[in-house]
C-alpha cells in the first residue's frame, strides 16, 4: 500500500525539479529532457485514461478487474513497466510459446520452451521438414516479437534452431559406423 505522506513528499521535490528545469539555460540537452518527460507524461496520461475506461466498463472487481487491466494492451504494458503485472513472467512466456505454437504449426514448424531461469528464456525453434514455408531468419522474427510482445520485459532470448529429422530413407555412413560391431566397416559385395 502506498505511503500518502511519502507520495505528497515526492510531488514536492517534483515540483522543485521542474522549476530548476526551467530556470536552465536553453541547450540540446535541455530540450531533449524535455521532450523525454512529455512523452513520459503523455505515456501515464493515456494509461491512466485507458484505466479509468476499463474500470468503468467493467462490471468485475478484485481480482478479475485486476486480470482485465493485465490483459488490456496499454494497461496490461503500463503495469509491466512498473513490475505490476497481474501475472507473472513464466505465465507471460507460456501463453506466448503457446499462441506461437499455433501459427508454427500452419508452417510445419514448432517451438518447445526449454527453459526461463530469471528474465533469461531459452527456445528450440524446430522445422519439421526442409521446407518451412519461412525462412529462418522470419520464424526467429516471428518468435521474437511473439515473446517480446507478451513479456517485454524478458532480458535475454536464446532461439535454438533445430531441423528435424527427416525421414528420406537415407543412411548416414556414421550411423551405420555405430550400428556395426567394434566399428568395422562392411562393404557391399564382402562376404563374411
Amino acid at each position: 500500500m502506498a505511503d500518502t505522506g511519502a507520495f505528497q513528499e515526492q510531488v514536492r521535490k517534483l515540483g522543485e525539479l521542474v522549476t530548476r528545469f526551467d530556470q536552465m539555460p536553453d541547450s540540446p540537452q535541455k530540450l531533449a529532457c524535455k521532450e523525454l518527460v512529455q512523452l513520459l507524461m503523455d505515456v501515464h496520461s493515456q494509461g491512466l485514461e485507458r484505466m479509468m475506461e476499463v474500470i468503468f466498463e467493467s462490471h468485475e472487481s478484485g481480482d478479475a478487474l485486476i486480470e482485465r487491466l493485465g490483459k488490456d494492451d496499454v494497461t496490461g504494458g503500463l503495469l509491466l513497466l512498473y513490475s505490476l503485472h497481474p501475472d507473472a513472467l513464466e505465465t507471460r512466456v507460456l501463453k506466448a510459446v503457446e499462441q506461437l505454437g499455433s501459427r508454427l504449426r500452419k508452417l510445419s514448424c514448432a517451438i518447445e520452451l526449454l527453459s526461463i531461469e530469471g528474465a533469461a528464456v531459452q527456445v528450440r525453434l524446430i522445422a519439421k521438414s526442409h521446407s518451412c514455408g519461412s525462412s529462418r531468419k522470419e520464424m526467429q522474427s516471428a518468435i521474437e516479437n511473439g515473446i517480446y510482445e507478451l513479456a517485454p520485459d524478458v532480458t535475454s532470448l536464446e532461439i535454438i534452431d533445430m531441423e528435424a529429422p527427416t525421414s528420406t530413407g537415407f543412411v548416414t555412413l556414421e550411423s551405420l559406423l555405430a550400428a556395426t560391431p567394434n566399428g568395422h566397416v562392411v562393404q557391399a559385395g564382402s562376404a563374411r
